[in-house]
């Protein structure tokens, strides 16, 4: 009858969200996707539908910092640390954050903690 998964429910919570949040060229916004295994983040302009930076727990420059903490706190902490770095080596320094329907704890938290501290402003 009306038994939703969470996929589902993540979905709607996305589509909330994304009605309010775009990114541009002066301020692009942060969205954020986790898996079990890994986390990734990527800067997005949403008026010309390009990605201007994109950092995950797997890209290979990260590869010593993370190990195998792709899935946790640590991993994400290391993933915001490297994509605030990437954002300001670029000149970006203001962002919405987009956390695609996520709920905003755990990883989520850690890696838009992570992004504040090495500089960006949400």
């Amino acid at each position: 009858m009306g038994a939703e998964s969470s996929g589902n429910r993540r979905i709607k919570r996305k589509m909330r969200v994304r009605k309010r949040v775009k990114g541009s060229s002066e301020r692009p916004r942060l969205c954020v996707f986790r898996s079990a295994k890994h986390i990734y983040a990527q800067l997005i302009d949403d008026t010309t539908s390009r990605t201007l930076v994109a950092v995950s727990s797997l890209s290979k420059d990260l590869a010593s910092d993370i190990g195998g903490n792709g899935g946790n706190k640590k991993g994400a902490a290391v993933v915001g640390k490297a994509i605030g770095a990437a954002a300001l080596a670029k000149g970006i320094k203001k962002i919405s954050f987009d956390r695609n329907g996520f709920l905003y704890h755990g990883r989520v938290e850690s890696l838009s903690k992570a992004a504040r501290e090495s500089g960006l402003h949400f």
